[in-house]
């Protein structure tokens, strides 16, 4: 189970509605929402809450088979720095975010990664049935996994790195206006791999 799901089940046992829950932790039901469908995570202030709320643990919330901890850093960057006026090609502004890594992260080996897959949760894999069984039964090719195509296409917009560094190992991800990079709780050394949602497939390192 993700993250989400496990947020949603352990509210529904503790018998709470979403509303309830975001005025218990001081956020918009809104925040519940995205949490529960794995579109963002709480921070560590409110997962501390959600465990006492819900009365589960954060382990048990969290451990999905996910490589990662709770040690994250977010850094605003700035691409017009290194003259990104919104015209640079994708290849372009490659080159700046891996020259934005090297500069964090000098005396590191930094291996560059791309998402394969990012698998849907149960919802909308159910949407995609619906969705590929509808067509089928049009006479029409049915589409199944097309929501999974369309989230894959659109995080190649963001760019995903391991950094080994001093025998810890960081995972660093990078879109156009923040780097955000967590530490790992065990070294990856495979050359394909998941972490959360998404599948990773290593493709070398960055000079």
């Amino acid at each position: 189970m993700t993250f989400g799901e496990k947020l949603k089940e352990a509210r529904k046992k503790a018998g709470m509605t979403q509303e309830q829950l975001a005025n218990l932790l001081s956020v918009s039901r809104q925040a519940i929402t995205k949490w529960e469908s794995d579109k963002g995570m709480p921070d560590i202030e409110n997962l501390k809450v959600l465990s006492k709320a819900l009365e589960v643990s954060i382990d048990s919330l969290l451990d999905d088979g996910s490589v990662l901890d709770l040690t994250v850093t977010q850094k605003p960057i700035d691409l017009r720095k290194y003259g990104d006026t919104g015209k640079l090609s994708r290849i372009k502004k490659l080159k700046i975010k891996e020259q934005m890594v090297r500069e964090e992260y000098p005396d590191a080996q930094i291996i560059r990664l791309t998402v394969t897959k990012i698998k849907n949760t149960k919802s909308e894999a159910a949407a995609d049935t619906a969705i590929g069984l509808f067509a089928l039964l049009l006479g029409n090719i049915p589409l199944f996994g097309t929501q999974e195509m369309g989230k894959t296409v659109k995080s190649l917009d963001h760019q995903y790195y391991l950094v080994n560094q001093n025998q810890k190992q960081f995972f660093v991800l990078l879109t156009d206006e923040f780097m955000i990079c967590r530490t790992m709780s065990k070294i990856i050394q495979e050359k394909r791999f998941e972490i959360g949602d998404r599948e990773f497939l290593v493709m070398g390192t960055v000079d």
